[in-house]
């Protein structure tokens, strides 16, 4: 059975792979590091750590260890963090990212509630491009996002929280297109027009969010990259190709030089609040019960009628 100071001194050297930094870092002689991972190498039998005098590198025993207990480890933490936070009430700054004005609609009035609720605690919001939300989530310059699930990839190293929006998919082209006189388009009908992709994107997401083929197995064209919404909106007006996005995109970024036309055979547009696990708090879980709750309340009202 691991003792806190043992996993402690064992996770803490796996990540700076230095002894006297790790003494450093838990504030203790590097002495005492070394007998704690000797002590730990003769309890699970075999070595941890690799050492010269030049470096120190894990075995890959010892990263196998680390693989297995970090996940409990920050499962460990976060639960102290929480019991900490309930007994103090909760204090902290929160950093909320949103990619599309409806989210940060919502996110502007659950803000509000979160502040009256929680005194103690900060929310700044920010906007974030499509390009730069997994980055701004991994480096932690945001704590949570409401975003289009797909934004990720399927990457496991994010939390996919609650869907707070499931909305029908529509395709935004050129008012002077064809398919704009349409009551509705489908994915085959994408081969006909170049699709016009947020830039910054890794081909991961941009092949689950716009597709390379159509069913029939013809290739979908791709058109410029644009760097914000109001970049693609002037693309898409001066012909340079279309975007799925959607419905509530027509209401949001109406303008004469662009259409909004329904899809008939798409998934529904889902956007959810992601937060990385190691950044888990008590705040994000207490903001992400506010929003949820008052997506609930308002049941979508809060977006303006046509």
């Amino acid at each position: 059975m691991l003792e806190r100071f043992e996993l402690e001194a064992f996770l803490t050297l796996s990540e700076e792979l230095h002894f006297t930094r790790t003494a450093e870092r838990l504030r203790v002689t590097p002495g005492r590091i070394s007998q704690t991972i000797k002590k730990l190498e003769r309890q699970i039998g075999g070595p941890l750590f690799e050492r010269t005098s030049r470096h120190t590198a894990l075995t890959p025993l010892g990263q196998r260890l680390r693989k297995d207990l970090l996940p409990a480890y920050h499962q460990i933490q976060a639960a102290v963090e929480t019991a900490t936070a309930l007994a103090r009430g909760i204090h902290a700054v929160l950093r909320v990212g949103f990619t599309a004005a409806w989210a940060g609609n919502l996110i502007v009035r659950a803000a509000e509630r979160f502040r009256d609720q929680y005194p103690g605690c900060t929310v700044e919001l920010r906007e974030v491009t499509y390009g730069a939300a997994r980055e701004s989530l991994g480096s932690g310059e945001i704590d949570l996002m409401l975003a289009e699930t797909a934004i990720i990839g399927g990457d496991t190293e994010f939390v996919i929280g609650p869907t707070i929006f499931s909305r029908p998919r529509v395709l935004a082209v050129p008012s002077v297109h064809p398919l704009a006189a349409r009551d509705s388009v489908s994915v085959e009908d994408l081969a006909q027009i170049p699709i016009i992709a947020p830039a910054g994107v890794p081909d991961a997401v941009l092949d689950i969010h716009i597709l390379r083929h159509t069913p029939s197995g013809r290739p979908i064209p791709r058109g410029p990259v644009a760097a914000g919404w109001q970049e693609m909106l002037s693309l898409i007006g001066a012909g340079k190709g279309a975007t799925p996005t959607c419905d509530w995109a027509a209401d949001y970024y109406a303008r004469p030089d662009v259409a909004f036309v329904p899809f008939s055979d798409r998934t529904p547009f889902d956007q959810a609040l992601i937060w990385s696990p190691i950044r888990d708090t008590p705040a994000i879980q207490a903001f992400v019960h506010t929003v949820t709750e008052l997506a609930d309340s308002e049941d979508g009202h809060h977006i303006p009628s046509r």
